[in-house]
């Protein structure tokens, strides 16, 4: 962002290289870049191939058509590591929000407010309504 506020009227100059950024950066939820997940490798940058890194060095013409092949076998298995990942985070967040949350018992008289939602099931409100009804006051616990 901050670069992009640096060329306010040339963002559309800038977006190939941020949307690079984005695409190419890894996700905690899956440990994964989008780019690996959809071509099953990491992306080589500018930096790899004038640094000449290992990656470039080792570089074949005649195995790298096979090296593919053999990558995009790979990419479902690749995509169902990062199902597994995502579930587990998911559950990782899930189970703090969970022991964050300290649940209110309700008592009699008691202030409590009533989702409006519920109470007009056939959604005729329209979105300027209030999402709350309310205060009530609770008469008895069951």
């Amino acid at each position: 962002m901050k670069r992009l506020e640096a060329s306010k009227g040339r963002w559309t100059e800038e977006l190939p290289s941020v949307l690079w950024a984005y695409r190419t950066t890894h996700r905690t939820k899956t440990g994964e870049s989008p780019f690996s997940l959809c071509f099953g490798s990491e992306a080589m940058t500018l930096v790899e191939i004038g640094v000449n890194s290992p990656r470039v060095v080792h570089f074949n013409e005649t195995n790298n058509e096979e090296g593919l092949r053999n990558l995009l076998d790979l990419v479902e298995e690749l995509r169902d590591k990062a199902v597994i990942r995502v579930i587990a985070y998911q559950q990782r967040v899930s189970r703090y929000y969970n022991k964050m949350v300290n649940p209110k018992p309700l008592r009699e008289g008691d202030l409590v407010l009533r989702n409006a939602a519920i109470a007009d099931p056939t959604d005729t409100r329209g979105k300027l309504a209030p999402n709350w009804e309310g205060p009530y006051k609770v008469k008895k616990v069951l």
